[in-house]
């Protein structure tokens, strides 16, 4: 399914792995402009209903737009998938069948230039998912003091030149452009790099915009209490350190106890509450990377929600 220019990543796995069923309620926690819900809506045919929230309110026009064929089984709510929960209480949902999450950008975002988020076009420093947020990249790169920065470049954008870039940042401001940052940061990275040298830094810059890690690691947990027994959360990442953290709490959750290994006597007292559908993320088959080359880092993890009782 694609829409307004954006190809949903991982597709057809998302839905084989969500496995929509008439009847069934969803949530699509990172809507985008609708590809993924699209695709759950068909499949819940005729009376399975989704959920979709989303912070862009651009995205969440068009993917109104997309769905709206599907009428009264479609809910949107601009809010973050941290609101999920609260959400589906107000539909009368205490439980649902599958939750979607894709933590990357969509063309949409990327494509608009008033955005900040891609350098290959020229925009104000602004990155920001949800457009009544106050922080934007320009206020980091131009207030933080220098050792913030570098704690942001190499924390959230793995950038191991972050003190090399710092340094000219802070000796070049005050930037106000895509393009003016992207060429600095180009001239200050030593060394050929497979992709541009400014990736990791308006990447780094992106997370701390948005908070993304730290929403990431507070929504896993809520989206498994939210869950059917039997049903399945399916996540998407497109960096390590998302990956790192979806990897890290599905592993932990398929385990019944995660006392350290030198502890003869479980004392912990975790029961298992997902199993996890692959020990090994799902990744795009080399056509579907061919035809959309921004899906080649793209992760697929899914879990099911184990009987507790």
């Amino acid at each position: 399914m694609a829409s307004v220019g954006h190809v949903s990543v991982l597709y057809k796995e998302v839905i084989a792995g969500l496995r929509p069923g008439v009847g069934g309620h969803y949530i699509d926690g990172t809507l985008g402009t609708g590809g993924h819900a699209f695709g759950i809506l068909e499949a819940s045919t005729p009376d399975g209903e989704l959920l979709g929230l989303d912070l862009d309110q651009a995205a969440l026009a068009v993917a109104a737009e997309a769905l709206k064929l599907f009428g009264s089984r479609v809910h949107l709510v601009h809010s973050s998938y941290l609101d999920m929960a609260e959400a589906a209480q107000k539909l009368g949902w205490s439980a649902v069948d599958g939750v979607l999450l894709d933590l990357g950008l969509s063309s949409l975002q990327l494509e608009d230039a008033g955005r900040g988020f891609a350098f290959k076009h020229d925009g104000p420093l602004d990155m920001r998912f949800d457009q009544s947020g106050t922080l934007t990249a320009g206020d980091l790169v131009n207030r933080a003091s220098s050792d913030e920065l570098v704690e942001v470049l190499f924390k959230f954008g793995e950038e191991r030149e972050a003190r090399r870039i710092v340094r000219a940042i802070i000796g070049a401001r005050p930037l106000t452009s895509t393009r003016q940052l992207a060429e600095l940061v180009a001239a200050n990275v030593r060394g050929r790099r497979e992709t541009h040298p400014a990736t990791k830094t308006f990447q780094a810059l992106r997370i701390a915009v948005n908070g993304e890690l730290k929403a990431v690691e507070k929504v896993l947990p809520l989206a498994v209490r939210l869950l059917k027994t039997g049903g399945r959360l399916a996540v998407i990442s497109f960096h390590s350190l998302e990956d790192r953290i979806v990897k890290t709490f599905f592993h932990q959750e398929a385990r019944d106890c995660i006392c350290p290994p030198e502890q003869l006597v479980c004392t912990c007292n975790h029961r298992a509450s997902v199993k996890e559908m692959a020990r090994k993320p799902i990744v795009p088959a080399p056509e579907e990377i061919a035809t959309n080359p921004r899906s080649r880092s793209a992760k697929l993890r899914i879990v099911e929600k184990l009987d507790l009782a």
